[in-house]
């Protein structure tokens, strides 16, 4: 039985504004059927509407106290990294002990994420990150950062259009027609596309840049038109197809061509992502100084830093009356949606994880080596540490 004997721990996440949760009662089925004990926090699915009576009917042990669960489960599954709780008055990472298991979304490269991925990484916790999943065949069914970028971009138009002054669509009226609102979309991935065609759904006009061809070509089927940045394809494209950090001068050649789309958009969605590193800048203070009263950013990168300059994480601000919303937990937003996707995932990337028993942390599986972030006291999460300074 793939998971004999091991005791997998779910606690209710506390972030603000979070709902989602790590496993739902199919998931705990499928463990407990393989031989886990699932140790389940009371209430931790109720944000999800997945309540204590159906986590306990799939076999799931429910738990008063969350320090329960981290003291006796081997392996933690979340879905936000580690915090402070201050109910308890005690950080997440202080009730983890050596040689115990957290899977996650950890984002090691954002500046904010530092001080707790280096004390998780001291004390000896064997850590993953589900969002350094590399976008494979075989990993598809464990990518949770793409089934989150799916909620993400489709409420991402949704938040901005609901905070927007104006119609989305073209609107006869008795007086005369009121023009579509422009929304341009910065990184076409799953997150991106999802975007335009959820703006398109309503009625804007839409635009977007991304400096990888065929992230471009997707974007055109959905009716966007496509901002060419001038990027060459080799400085462009990555491993996996993912975008590569590109060189300061290329850098700043993009930001100058995209400054005169930004200045003219009443949304703009940001969600350009480097794997494993921290986003890069796209949109400079000036550029939102440029913009017109009253129109919205929706920065969905702010998990790994932010695209635009002035993002706040975890908070919407305006500047120079510019909405910019760094919502961090999109996604949680969506919990029943969101939960049956993500808990699906993480209990694919355990299975792979997990063999007769035991962990198997396997370097020549490339879904693990990417996802690893600390092992026997060390941090070994090459974007992390690139970000902190210390790569060698």
């Amino acid at each position: 039985m793939k998971f004999r004997g091991l005791v997998i721990g779910v606690p209710r996440e506390i972030m603000k504004g979070e709902r989602r949760v790590a496993a739902m009662p199919d998931t705990v089925k499928k463990m407990v059927a393989e031989g886990a004990t699932v140790l389940v926090e009371k209430g931790a699915g109720e944000g999800s509407y997945f309540h204590d009576d159906e986590y306990a009917a799939a076999g799931a042990k429910i738990v008063e106290d969350v320090r329960e669960v981290f003291e006796k489960a081997d392996i933690i599954l979340k879905v936000k990294e580690p915090i402070f709780n201050e109910k308890l008055n005690v950080h997440e990472v202080d009730m983890l002990r050596k040689g115990q298991t957290i899977i996650t979304f950890l984002h090691p490269a954002f500046p904010g994420n530092h001080e707790m991925i280096r004390k998780m990484a001291a004390k000896g916790v064997l850590a993953f990150t589900l969002d350094g999943i590399p976008r494979i065949t075989r990993a598809q069914s464990m990518d949770a950062l793409s089934s989150m970028s799916t909620v993400a971009g489709y409420k991402a138009v949704l938040m901005a259009a609901n905070r927007l002054p104006k119609f989305m669509p073209m609107v006869g009226t008795a007086v005369g027609m009121i023009k579509p609102a422009v929304v341009t979309v910065v990184g076409t991935g799953i997150a991106g596309l999802q975007a335009l065609a959820t703006a398109k759904k309503l009625g804007a006009v839409t635009r977007s840049a991304d400096i990888r061809p065929d992230a471009n070509e997707q974007a055109k089927t959905l009716g966007s038109k496509i901002i060419d940045l001038g990027i060459p394809p080799e400085l462009a494209i990555g491993e996996g197809g993912y975008a590569k950090k590109l060189p300061d001068e290329w850098l700043d050649r993009e930001r100058k061509v995209l400054a005169p789309y930004i200045a003219e958009s009443d949304i703009v969605v940001l969600s350009a992502l480097i794997p494993g590193k921290l986003a890069p800048v796209l949109v400079t203070e000036d550029m939102v100084k440029s913009m017109r009263p009253g129109s919205i950013i929706v920065d969905i990168s702010i998990d790994q830093g932010g695209n635009c300059e002035l993002s706040q994480s975890g908070e919407v601000i305006e500047r120079y009356g510019v909405v910019i919303d760094g919502t961090k937990n999109i996604p949680g937003t969506m919990p029943t949606a969101s939960t049956w996707m993500f808990a699906n995932n993480i209990y694919n990337y355990l299975s792979n994880l997990v063999v007769d028993g035991a962990l198997n942390v396997n370097m020549e599986d490339e879904i693990i080596a990417s996802s690893l972030v600390s092992r026997d006291g060390e941090l070994v999460h090459a974007g992390a540490l690139e970000a902190m300074g210390l790569a060698k």
